[in-house]
């Protein structure tokens, strides 16, 4: 009895062996086939293009910028009104000053000069915001951006400047 065990095991043993072998090699049959390319590659460009944008009037640019600049400053007041990262704030009074600059492009000689005041003021806001690191003056420069944006609103919205563009 014990005998036909032991053939039969070695019998079950070598159909294993002959299954996973079968009629290829066993390194074949388990090794990864490469993915055959079905599209075509696509060549690199390597002469960079200018896609220059719709031209836009100097009203409509005037408009974006003035509209990307609120947007920032009203970000960066809900950034210092909660608890909010500082990198966070730096960023957002980083870009309302960018965005003021450029709404300075588009005004007259006048109208600048009257901007760069609250530009300047944005600056300092911006260098105390840097300072500021742990948020000690925290609703103090959220009262000074509040009342840069109050003041920009009143006097440079596109009703009362579109006569002072150049």
């Amino acid at each position: 009895m014990m005998k036909i065990e032991k053939i039969l095991s070695w019998v079950m043993v070598i159909a294993v062996v002959f299954q996973i072998l079968g009629c290829e090699a066993f390194v074949r049959k388990f090794s990864r086939k490469p993915k055959k390319d079905s599209q075509a590659k696509e060549e690199m460009v390597l002469v960079p293009e200018d896609y220059s944008g719709p031209g836009l009037s100097k009203e409509e640019l005037y408009r974006q910028y003035f509209l990307f600049w609120k947007s920032w400053q009203d970000e960066l007041i809900v950034a210092l009104s909660s608890a909010s990262p500082h990198k966070k704030q730096v960023d957002c009074a980083n870009e309302a000053l960018k965005n003021l600059n450029a709404m300075n492009d588009f005004l007259s000689v006048t109208k600048r000069e009257a901007l760069k005041v609250f530009i300047n003021q944005l600056g300092t806001l911006q260098i105390d915001i840097e300072k500021d690191v742990y948020g000690y003056k925290k609703d103090q420069n959220r009262a000074t951006a509040e009342q840069i944006k109050r003041n920009i609103l009143v006097h440079f919205s596109y009703a009362r400047i579109k006569e002072d563009l150049r």
